[in-house]
């Protein structure tokens, strides 16, 4: 060891692992960078995990998938309410909790991905079966998705809803 020292060896292999230490570290960031931009792939797990989450009746799930500063807009008949975060989960606890048989499908096209948000067009419908009754929801919606921890989650909807 004491060689080592002398011969100025022992910093030669103390500067190259800081190197490849510094090498590591960069690298690391440019992943991140990478992993950092929104795609087609992560809005189509956004839809997957949504019906998902929806069809478990999972709040916790649907939550996890919702943006703490969403807004969804809200239209039918001509009137429109806007929810936020909080509203959005009340609704869907709402209506799990006085409905049998609910079934949740989405579909998801014309996606235009921009670093870390998409706009795409989504189309849902939600089916459940209340005082006897089946009742269908569809609902055509307008969205902006945002990455929050490498997936997708919904930020903003502007949505129109009919019922049959």
């Amino acid at each position: 060891m004491k060689k080592l020292l002398n011969t100025g060896l022992f910093a030669l292999l103390v500067k190259s692992a800081g190197m490849a230490a510094i090498a590591a570290v960069a690298s690391t960031a440019a992943v991140s960078a990478q992993a950092a931009t929104m795609t087609e792939d992560l809005v189509q797990n956004y839809a997957s995990a949504m019906k998902s989450a929806a069809n478990s009746q999972s709040t916790s799930r649907v939550a996890a998938l919702v943006s703490d500063d969403a807004l969804i807009s809200l239209s039918r008949r001509g009137k429109t309410t806007s929810l936020d975060k909080d509203g959005y989960l009340k609704l869907l606890q709402n209506s799990w909790n006085q409905t049998s048989d609910y079934r949740y499908d989405i579909t998801i096209d014309n996606i235009v991905t921009t670093g870390t948000q998409a706009k795409a067009n989504v189309k849902t419908v939600e089916s459940w079966v209340k005082d006897g009754k089946k009742v269908s929801y569809v609902t055509t919606s307008r969205v902006t998705l945002a990455l929050s921890t490498g997936n997708a989650v919904l930020l903003r909807a502007v949505s129109q809803v009919t019922i049959s």
